[in-house]
């Protein structure tokens, strides 16, 4: 069979606070607010990553625990972004007093949480 997939398109995350979300994303990582999504009968944003890749949080009642959840994150489901500079990152997330943990792989990447408990992962582009 071929595989007629092309990209992902976007990744949901169940958030208590859309703004608190927003802000976490934006003002670390840059991600810009996209102002089209339309009513959807609950409180939510989406935000992009590039022009064709996004997350969406949605304010819904989460149905998972978030409480025991690992702390390093690549021992739980997560998504993954590639970036230029892994330091960059690194420096965002200490200046907000945000934890991490490094790659347990060896590449250049690692693990943190935002605000909901959901893990993200960023990987340094291979030159």
């Amino acid at each position: 069979m071929e595989n007629n997939l092309l990209s992902i398109q976007h990744v949901s995350f169940l958030v208590k606070d859309t703004q608190i979300s927003i802000d976490f994303y934006t003002k670390l990582f840059g991600m810009r607010l996209d102002n089209h999504r339309p009513d959807l009968g609950y409180p939510g944003a989406w935000l992009a990553v590039t022009k064709q890749q996004q997350i969406h949080l949605l304010e819904l009642p989460n149905p998972d625990s978030v409480d025991n959840r690992p702390k390093h994150g690549g021992h739980d489901r997560h998504a993954a972004f590639t970036v230029a500079n892994l330091q960059l990152i690194i420096d965002k997330l200490e200046c907000a007093k945000i934890a991490y943990t490094l790659s347990k792989s060896g590449r250049q990447a690692l693990f943190c949480r935002d605000p909901d408990a959901n893990a993200l992962e960023f990987i340094e582009q291979i030159k």
